[in-house]
C-alpha cells in the first residue's frame, strides 16, 4: 500500500471515529422552511398520546409538531424529523430559543 492510500484510509477512519464537531450559526440551508408555527400540543404530541413522559420539549418550525428531546425515553422529535423530512427544530422550552437542522447538523443561537 502506498503512503498517499494509508494516508487517505487513515484520515477516513478517523472521520469515522471522531464526529465532527456542532457548528453555531445563524442560519442554515434549510432555514428557508421555516414558519411561524402554532404548537401541535402543550407538550409532547405523542407521548401525551402513550402517557409516556419527556425530558424537554422541540417545536417542529415546518410544522409546529411538538416532540420530546434525545434525552427522552421516545426521541419524539428526531423520530418526527426521519418520519417527515422537516428538519429545522426550535427549543420548546421557556427562555430557550435555539435551533437545530438536522440535515445541516447545525445549532443557530
Amino acid at each position: 500500500m502506498s503512503k498517499l492510500e494509508d494516508s487517505v484510509r487513515n484520515f477516513l477512519q478517523r472521520q469515522k471515529a471522531e464526529p465532527a464537531p456542532v457548528q453555531k450559526e445563524d442560519t442554515c440551508s434549510h432555514m428557508a422552511l421555516a414558519q411561524d408555527v402554532e404548537p401541535s400540543a402543550d407538550g409532547c404530541e405523542d407521548c401525551l398520546k402513550t402517557g409516556d413522559k419527556w425530558v424537554h420539549l422541540r417545536i417542529c418550525l415546518v410544522c409546529g409538531h411538538v416532540g420530546c428531546c434525545d434525552n427522552s425515553k421516545n426521541k419524539h422529535a428526531t423520530k418526527h424529523f426521519h418520519e417527515t423530512g422537516h428538519p429545522i427544530i426550535r427549543s420548546f422550552e421557556p427562555g430557550e430559543n435555539w435551533r437545530w437542522c438536522y440535515e445541516d447538523q447545525k445549532l443557530m443561537m
